[in-house]
């Protein structure tokens, strides 16, 4: 008779939700095959689910499940995300045996060979309250609107994470790719004395992560732990912890303008629509975009030998002096996708200088501008 080490039922859909958030940082490749698999782990009424890549960890409590036999198994965690994603079944068994671990439905048996469980690295649990505490309609609402200015795998490390400062009720999220900068402004419900002199840069990864979580109910808190390089992140039944990034930080108050004189607010989907469809002629040699901002007229054009050119025009109210400037479009639809009201700022000051872009009193965006020759 076959000697199961751990027995736990569990609803397919809850199973598959939590895999699908935890596969997500775990490793294709890697040295080590035990981080590309998952750590569960059954002790009384509550199962948990674990991975990490050591930089990055999850440690997920299942909700739904009955716990038939305590204990533990590693299994590959793509194997097991492929088999209850496509299950039919409301309900899978999953039984642990020495070296395997077998899912039942209805209909089907599938046995994946595992590990022992003690071979898998410690991912930390949350204990206690948090340093910081925010809601995580906020906190994501937050992330949405810098996220995308991180830099992609840049040598300057600093520029791949998310700078988070703390100043009085404010909790200032900040990213920059070099090219183009993003902060913005969100409200947090409690901060110690201890986190509120804190300035640390989170990964671009963990934030990620943060933005993908459901919440459970519209008063959803986030709980926040900093300690030795580390923050711990705790969230309904998920408790996300991650190294910080080292280095510092560029000085973001001295790269956004405070002297400009040309100023216009512009309709944010008016805009969008312009960018997207004053682009469409660019090319890989030709991929700026101008602005031509004159008495009451803001055209957008583009003009690439290759393809053809073309020009958009909207009526706007500005009685500044005239300028052309040139902008990668891309850049300029990223932002206008986040920001969160009908309308926005622009500011320019000279076609070499940096435009600015405000949204609302916590947004700001900076961008670089091109020289379209």
């Amino acid at each position: 008779m076959q000697r199961f080490i751990m027995k736990v039922n569990f609803n397919r859909a809850a199973l598959a939700n939590a895999l699908g958030l935890l596969t997500s940082i775990v490793p294709s490749r890697t040295p080590k095959p035990i981080l590309r698999c998952v750590k569960i782990t059954a002790a009384g009424k509550d199962v948990r689910i674990c991975a990490t890549d050591l930089e990055v960890g999850i440690n997920y409590a299942i909700s739904e499940v009955q716990v038939e036999k305590e204990g533990e198994i590693v299994v590959p965690a793509d194997k097991l995300a492929a088999v209850v994603r496509e299950s039919m079944d409301d309900t899978l068994s999953v039984q642990a045996t020495e070296g395997a671990c077998e899912i039942k439905g209805a209909d089907s048996h599938f046995m994946i060979y595992g590990l022992e469980g003690d071979q898998y690295p410690a991912v930390p649990g949350f204990e206690g309250e948090g340093d910081i505490k925010i809601g995580l309609d906020v906190l994501q609402a937050g992330i949405k609107q810098c996220l995308f200015a991180t830099a992609k795998e840049s040598t300057r490390y600093a520029l791949n994470g998310v700078l988070w400062e703390i100043k009085g009720k404010k909790l200032l999220l900040v990213a920059t790719d070099g090219r183009r900068l993003a902060r913005t402004r969100v409200n947090v419900s409690t901060a110690d004395e201890k986190a509120a002199a804190t300035k640390i840069i989170v990964p671009a990864k963990t934030m990620a992560l943060l933005e993908r979580l459901v919440a459970s109910s519209d008063k959803d808190t986030v709980a926040i732990k900093l300690a030795d390089n580390q923050i711990l992140i705790n969230c309904a039944d998920v408790v996300i912890s991650s190294n910080l990034v080292e280095g510092n930080f560029p000085k973001y108050e001295d790269i956004i303008p405070s002297d400009y004189d040309k100023k216009l607010m512009l309709s944010t989907e008016a805009v969008l629509s312009a960018v997207r469809r004053s682009s469409l002629l660019t090319s890989e040699e030709s991929r700026g975009i101008k602005l031509s901002i004159g008495k009451d007229s803001l055209m957008f054009s583009c003009r690439a030998p290759e393809t053809g050119d073309a020009q958009i025009n909207l009526a706007v109210d500005y009685k500044g002096e005239p300028i052309e400037i040139g902008f990668n479009p891309q850049f300029l639809i990223d932002v206008l996708r986040v920001i969160q009201t009908p309308e926005f700022e622009l500011e320019l000051g000279q076609a070499d200088r940096p435009g600015l872009i405000k949204s609302g009193k916590d947004f700001i965006y900076v961008l670089m501008p091109i020289n379209l020759g």
